[in-house]
């Protein structure tokens, strides 16, 4: 990732925070953002007290698990994402990428040579970080579906045979009406989300009412009880705690959408209250009745079973959806990144910029989910496969914020090293819980993440290979424009435009038309798509031209990692500063690489292997560049890897 001097540019939610905006973007990032972590209460209690690593509901570990659960509600959520970490924002968007974007560059300013140093590991982090959420895309809708579906159980045992069946149809039908774009229902989660926390938070308040005794949870004294009376269990028992804060990278991905204070509010003014109410109502509901194994559906009379299943499943579908669009945007983010081939992105909502699908992650994902539904066969099961790779994102992104913290921020190295200390050590205590899991299907999103980071690396090693090989055979410009002023070769009608990665070396495609036609046309564009390390590019910074002499210009488009490259667009544009062509009469050429795996000095050749396949199977750059196709010529060129 090349260091960018792109100046900043107000992100469009950041003008979203007047008093006039302000509610209803809260009730929108109700529904995307907080669905995640407000489904936990379905599945979190139970597996603290009758999961595979439990402790018996007695009083006093009751009081404990649930002194765990608030201080883990506001230390990593409260203090660490709403607090800190949301204020680590690229140009208003978060999220483990763009956080790994805003990582100074070697010979950046302000960058010390040890980072410098230590930027590619840094950035490895950052990507194995990003390979990590796709596990939580995977299973956040498989055990919030699962757990909400469950409920039927509690309602009659004869469900229990369904429940599976019921969860794989909704998922599948969830996974299909993707590429229809979510702005439709768009407007239907808020309200659905709302209802939801009312629901739990009124569940929860009529249980406390029957047995007060809980509200002592808050008085942190019952956590360090909890821990020197259980041992070892007790530490284990943190790898269920951890599940009531899974949404926390969720929150911060989700920032570039509705900007920090619409997320603020709402976790303070609804959220939070509403969640540490239903949790302290399950906790009353084991005080008295030690034996409730589905806590949060017994909360419920009887009469209120099947609408509280309908309203959680609702929920549970609105949680998914959320992480389903943020794979969407992740897989955008590392395609401009130069992390991902080209994919399909299409944009399904004429208003909304954030509003993609992207088909193969799509049936990716749904094939991955619907395996874990089907291979677990409860939310139990799939709890144990959670909490893993979620835990071992937010180590990473809090290493990842120190360096921004120190380098970016200023502060001085006390403070730095007391805050994130902090948050490691919390993080590392939820990470070594969770690691017990991991012979019990935590493997499985590590195992997801550990291929996609050896795809994402292998395509970026790869394309920087085959941009050093084409470089170091390129005829330089400087030279090529002497050739032209030589030879004075005859001029054809019309622009041409040479697409090339290369901005400094002439394309091959150019070479070969004045070598073997001797002609050139009347005007010449040598054009670079670049990506920022920022998510958007202002107009202004957008084109840059260089005049080369002869009617050839140098010209390069230069956009941030959450905008589509648009080729015929920018020309448009690049008229209105000086670039004289007839956009009616373009032609564009690219050079069409069919790369050849040798044993040179690169990559193992398994991955030079896995580079090709890639390649092959990448959105070529017509539809990608969004080119007409009847203007485009392709031509053939070799590289040797």
């Amino acid at each position: 990732m090349s260091h960018s001097s792109a100046r900043a540019v107000p992100h469009p939610a950041a003008h979203a925070h007047g008093s006039s905006r302000l509610l209803p973007l809260t009730l929108t990032a109700l529904g995307v953002v907080y669905g995640d972590i407000g489904t936990s209460p379905l599945y979190a209690i139970r597996e603290c007290f009758f999961g595979s690593h439990a402790v018996p509901p007695t009083s006093e570990n009751v009081l404990g698990v649930l002194s765990l659960i608030i201080y883990a509600l506001v230390l990593v959520i409260s203090v660490k994402y709403i607090t800190i970490v949301m204020r680590a924002d690229n140009q208003g968007e978060g999220g483990i990428l763009a956080l790994t974007a805003l990582i100074p560059g070697r010979g950046a300013r302000g960058a010390s040579s040890r980072l410098a140093m230590g930027r590619p590991v840094l950035i490895g982090l950052g990507i194995f970080g990003t390979t990590l959420l796709y596990g939580d895309g995977m299973i956040t809708p498989a055990i919030s579906v699962l757990g909400a579906i469950e409920g039927l159980e509690v309602v009659t045992p004869l469900f229990r045979p369904y429940v599976v069946p019921i969860t794989v149809t909704i998922l599948v039908a969830l996974f299909t009406i993707q590429r229809f774009g979510t702005h439709r229902v768009g407007g239907l989660f808020g309200p659905i989300v709302i209802v939801w926390f009312v629901t739990i938070a009124a569940l929860g308040i009529m249980w406390i009412g029957r047995a007060p005794a809980v509200v002592g949870a808050f008085d942190p004294r019952h956590a360090l009880r909890f821990f020197a009376e259980n041992g070892f269990t007790g530490f284990a028992v943190l790898g269920a705690v951890f599940l009531v804060v899974t949404g926390g990278e969720a929150l911060y991905a989700d920032m570039g959408h509705f900007g920090k204070n619409p997320i603020r509010l709402a976790w303070f003014a609804l959220v939070l209250p509403a969640l540490v109410l239903n949790y302290l109502g399950q906790g009353a509901l084991l005080l008295i009745n030690p034996r409730a194994e589905a806590p949060f559906f017994q909360l419920a009379p009887a009469w209120a079973l099947l609408p509280l299943v309908g309203i959680a499943t609702a929920a549970a579908i609105i949680a998914s959806q959320a992480l389903i669009s943020g794979s969407f945007s992740i897989s955008r983010q590392a395609i401009q990144l130069g992390l991902m081939p080209r994919l399909d992105v299409e944009h399904t909502s004429a208003r909304e910029i954030g509003q993609i699908y992207v088909p193969q992650v799509n049936w990716a994902l749904m094939f991955a989910t619907v395996l874990i539904v089907v291979g677990f066969g409860s939310s139990g099961a799939v709890a144990s496969a959670y909490g893993i790779a979620v835990t071992l994102t937010m180590v990473i992104t809090v290493m990842l914020l120190y360096v921004v913290i120190t380098e970016r921020w200023r502060w001085r190295k006390p403070a730095a090293i007391a805050v994130v200390a902090l948050f490691l050590a919390i993080d590392l205590a939820f990470l070594g819980a969770n690691a017990l899991k991991l012979l019990q299907g935590g493997w499985v999103t590590l195992a997801v993440a550990f291929l996609l980071f050896t795809m994402m690396t292998t395509w970026k090693t790869g394309r920087r290979l085959v941009a050093e090989r084409l470089t170091a055979r390129a005829v330089p410009l400087e030279q090529f424009i002497a050739t032209v002023e030589a030879a004075q070769p005859v001029r054809v009608p019309g622009t041409a435009v040479f697409m090339t990665a290369q901005p400094t070396g002439t394309p091959p495609a150019l070479a070969h038309n004045l070598r073997y036609n001797k002609v050139l046309h009347e005007h010449v564009i040598v054009l670079t798509v670049a990506t920022a390390q920022v998510p958007h590019v202002p107009a202004d910074d957008r084109i840059s031209i260089q005049p080369l002499g002869h009617d050839m210009f140098n010209v390069r488009l230069q956009y941030g990692f959450m905008e589509d490259p648009n080729v015929p667009d920018a020309l448009e544009q690049a008229r209105t500063h000086g670039l004289e062509i007839d956009t009616e009469d373009l032609t564009y050429f690219l050079g069409r690489e069919t790369i050849i795996v040798t044993r040179k000095e690169g990559m193992a050749i398994w991955r030079e292997k896995l580079f090709v396949l890639m390649a092959r199977n990448a959105v070529r750059a017509t539809a990608f560049f969004r080119l007409p196709p009847e203007r485009v010529v392709e031509l053939g060129v070799q590289v040797e890897m």
